[in-house]
């Protein structure tokens, strides 16, 4: 238990952003996820969907502070890859 008014305090704060962020981890992994699955069905249009929303959520968690913005970009570049590769192997299969 905080003794001072302050260290309550801080304590109430970080609980509050501890939950904030902890939302906002399991959205991006969700989001994640869903577009995961739904390149391995191989429908890229909504695969294509899939990955706006997932950047979109991504590049939300690091303007809440949630997600340092270096690992955003390392997340969205491997979605992005794993994309570009799932066309890429579709493509010469045509």
């Amino acid at each position: 238990m905080p003794l001072h008014k302050s260290a309550a305090k801080a304590l109430r704060q970080s609980e509050k952003r501890r939950l904030r962020n902890k939302a906002i981890k399991t959205r991006v992994k969700t989001v994640t996820k869903k577009f995961l699955k739904t390149l391995e069905e191989g429908d890229l249009v909504r695969a294509e969907e899939a990955f706006r929303e997932a950047q979109s959520v991504i590049q939300r968690a690091v303007s809440k502070g949630t997600l340092h913005w270096r690992t955003a970009a390392r997340k969205i570049s491997r979605l992005a890859a794993k994309l570009n590769a799932k066309k890429a192997a579709l493509s010469g299969q045509a």
